[in-house]
């Protein structure tokens, strides 16, 4: 199993949102480059970011950042938020990303999806983010009408490779990550599935490894030092 620690930008910032709330934001970096060298140094082969910014109004306003990112840590690194044009997703590969997720326009912009797995297939994810069951959209401001494991499952006809599934009661929460539907997912899709939201403990890693999850991703948990993120690579492994 891959773990993706995470890097949540606003305002060129690291930030966690407590259940995408962005009333409830906490900045924990000024240098997001930095704690892109401390993954490294930690053993991380992969990194999740995401522009907050972005997934709220579109566009993307942190790409800056996200390029001394990249420049600062050689790793595969994925990034969501606010992408929903074919130029978003070029300005991203052309920078240098290794996959990049779409959101709110997957499920908006049918047509948009089918392009954008069309051209760059494998640098192409999908965020289902998950709130009742249902897809939230638009920086989880919104809560459409979509069954969740319906979607994954129109997902996985279209040929998205991966869908990285967040929990959003579970997300920052530090209470630990919904194993059931984890599980659940696994079980019914052949696709990877990257689980999001509320791992906290180094128990929540190894039963994600345990399902065989293609991928888990760390967030709050590293930046309150709740979970040692070189103990969760070596445990996913």
């Amino acid at each position: 199993m891959k773990i993706f620690p995470a890097i949540d930008l606003f305002d060129g910032k690291a930030v966690r949102l407590l259940r995408g709330k962005y009333e409830d934001m906490t900045v924990y970096s000024n240098d997001p480059p930095v704690i892109a060298t401390d993954f490294k140094r930690a053993g991380a082969e992969c990194m999740h970011l995401v522009d907050l910014e972005g997934a709220k109004c579109g566009g993307t306003p942190n790409l800056e950042t996200v390029k001394s990112i990249l420049s600062a840590a050689d790793m595969f690194v994925e990034v969501g938020g606010g992408v929903r044009t074919m130029d978003v997703i070029e300005a991203y590969t052309s920078a240098g990303v290794s996959r990049v997720i779409l959101g709110t326009a997957a499920v908006t912009d049918r047509d948009f999806l089918l392009r954008a797995t069309d051209k760059y297939r494998e640098k192409i994810a999908v965020g289902v983010d998950i709130r009742d069951g249902r897809v939230a959209i638009k920086g989880w401001t919104e809560t459409s009408e979509l069954n969740a494991f319906d979607f994954c499952r129109e997902l996985e006809k279209i040929g998205v490779g991966t869908v990285i599934c967040t929990d959003i009661s579970k997300d920052g929460a530090m209470q630990g990550t919904n194993r059931e539907l984890y599980r659940d997912l696994s079980h019914e899709l052949g696709i990877d599935i990257v689980a999001s939201g509320g791992v906290s403990t180094l128990d929540d890693v190894r039963a994600l490894r345990e399902m065989d999850i293609y991928g888990a991703i760390i967030g709050k948990a590293y930046y309150t030092g709740a979970i040692s993120l070189s103990e969760a690579i070596r445990m996913a492994k």
